[in-house]
């Protein structure tokens, strides 16, 4: 999706791609393998020779893989559009230590719907205050491995930013058995994994007497391309060094 995305854009043009090492897609036409016709460009095995080649790099892989994109973004100055998620904190301190030398945008979604929604998060909880329980459930498909979401916990730091508080010091997760009322001031986590869900995302904002549920649901991942190539094009235009989300992208 991502290949197709970027020979379809105004102004982008695919110039290289790499899989993980002895990968059968490895030799093959990307076009051909993104079911779009022959691009003339195959896909190797090289992460140096991809950022050599390109002028902006998009990385969807493993945290493993992304720690060495990053470092490669800051060896060759070249702008990274990081989509992968779960990374532990060492990883994402390597990937901010590259962000000093080149600007790379880390979203934990690069939908633009999702941005928009966690901007509007952000916005309900600075409004509506302390009283109103806020819970963020997510799904996905039976593959994804991380939990809670990278988007969940965005859209959980983005209700915890309106309120002022750490998220880290107000997160609720894995209830289960006797748990005892909820903490007042809480930011409820719930992950439900089946099927091939793309990507769904609640944020319940419970009153006394009323509530307020903002959702957003991914029909197809090709989503999360369009907004990729969206952030790629924008990084092209000579950014500074620095660590970027999808908000700057849309200028929210």
């Amino acid at each position: 999706m991502l290949v197709a995305e970027a020979a379809a854009a105004k102004g982008c043009r695919v110039v290289a791609g790499i899989d993980a090492k002895g990968n059968p897609a490895i030799g093959r036409d990307l076009g051909e393998l993104a079911g779009i016709g022959a691009l003339g460009v195959t896909a190797g095995d090289d992460p140096a020779g991809l950022f050599r080649a390109s002028d902006v790099v998009i990385d969807f892989s493993t945290p493993e893989a992304a720690v060495t994109s990053a470092r490669l973004a800051a060896q060759y100055k070249k702008p990274l559009l990081l989509g992968t998620t779960g990374l532990n904190e060492e990883q994402a301190a390597a990937v901010r230590e590259a962000a000093k030398t080149v600007p790379i945008v880390w979203p934990p979604n690069t939908s633009l719907g999702v941005t928009l929604l966690t901007a509007l998060v952000e916005e309900a909880a600075r409004r509506l205050g302390p009283d109103w329980d806020i819970e963020v459930v997510e799904m996905h498909h039976k593959h994804k491995v991380d939990a809670p979401s990278g988007t969940a916990l965005a859209l959980g730091r983005a209700a915890a930013t309106g309120r002022g508080v750490d998220l880290a010091k107000v997160s609720a997760r894995g209830r289960d058995g006797i748990t005892g009322p909820r903490q007042e001031g809480a930011i409820g986590f719930a992950s439900l994994r089946g099927g091939d869900v793309a990507g769904d995302h609640t944020v319940i904002f419970a009153g006394e007497g009323e509530r307020l549920e903002f959702t957003h649901r991914a029909a197809s991942r090709r989503i999360f391309a369009t907004g990729a190539i969206t952030a790629a094009l924008w990084l092209g235009h000579g950014r500074k060094p620095g660590l970027y989300g999808m908000k700057d992208v849309l200028g929210l």
